[in-house]
């Protein structure tokens, strides 16, 4: 099943309040816009990761929470994941 702009958010935010060892209602939303990533892995490719170099449409979504600064998750139909956190890429 298709991911939608609403669920990619939501997982954002439990996958981050995990991350950070924090409740999930301090994260904040800063941003979700639609985008469009140079290819399959959205831009955020993981260690050793070959990806499709096509276009690929979807949404960039902006987490904060208190004392830990911004976030960013990359989300399509088809997958999510999250943004030079800590220098590394994840996929979700």
């Amino acid at each position: 099943m298709a991911l939608s702009k609403e669920e990619a958010v939501s997982r954002a935010r439990r996958d981050l309040a995990k991350r950070l060892g924090v409740a999930e209602n301090e994260i904040q939303e800063q941003s979700v816009e639609r985008a469009d990533f140079p290819d399959m892995a959205l831009g955020a490719a993981v260690e050793d990761e070959m990806s499709g170099q096509m276009l690929t449409s979807g949404w960039r979504i902006r987490l904060s929470a208190s004392g830990h600064g911004s976030h960013e998750y990359r989300a399509s139909a088809d997958e999510l994941r999250l943004y030079n956190f800590k220098g590394s890429n994840y996929r979700i």
